[in-house]
């Protein structure tokens, strides 16, 4: 194996010698009686978020979707390629989920690039194209904060973009139909990566509040 990998070849030795017969008669559960997550958790690519580990989550519990800022692009029916949607539809459809969690963080950056000019190349058309859904997010903080305020303005737009994706997933069929019936709900949350706190939105007081204390 490449040198450069070694660290996660120790990891995955230590990994059958002692978590997976821990909880051997786990796995074996979940491959017998298939997955029944408890929620679809949409969070970013990001490699210093976890979501198992802020979550305290264990194997089958979430079925986990992440791409780059964690956002959900609208509900579009054609016949491109959509990873997000489809997991989506997915989780919601077949799986059957009760909840669904939009996960944000503290300096992203896919909320920090939506700030720079970044010229489009081959080599970034597709990213470039991705950030366009975390627009509308900006121009709202834009308007709260003056850009001599750049730090503060973008934490901002970390959980205004949470929102964003919300009212997002409620563009896909499948989604809005089980919301209004009342067998699936729908979070957004923020995850703190200086002190590991977790804030979810109030959608009833348009705030973000410790996730902890609900």
């Amino acid at each position: 194996m490449d040198n450069r990998l070694h660290e996660f070849e120790k990891g995955h030795e230590a990994f059958q010698k002692v978590k997976f017969n821990q909880s051997k008669e786990r796995f074996k559960k979940l491959v017998s009686e298939g997955q029944n997550p408890k929620a679809l958790f949409i969070g970013c690519s990001d490699s210093r978020v976890m979501p198992a580990m802020i979550t305290g989550s264990n194997p089958g519990d979430l079925f986990i979707v992440r791409n780059i800022g964690n956002f959900v692009a609208p509900y579009k029916p054609d016949a491109d390629y959509h990873a997000t949607a489809s997991a989506i539809e997915y989780a919601v459809s077949i799986l059957e989920v009760s909840d669904i969690i939009v996960c944000g963080h503290s300096h992203c950056g896919a909320i920090e690039a939506l700030y720079k000019d970044i010229e489009e190349t081959p080599e970034n058309i597709h990213t470039i194209k991705w950030l366009e859904l975390g627009q509308e997010a900006k121009k709202v903080a834009m308007l709260a904060y003056k850009k001599d305020d750049k730090e503060t303005m973008l934490r901002y737009t970390e959980k205004i973009s949470v929102v964003y994706q919300l009212d997002n997933l409620l563009t896909y069929p499948g989604v809005k139909k089980r919301v209004e019936e009342g067998t699936l709900f729908l979070h957004g949350w923020y995850y703190h990566m200086e002190h590991g706190d977790i804030e979810y939105y109030d959608d009833d007081n348009y705030e973000f509040k410790p996730l902890t204390q609900k």
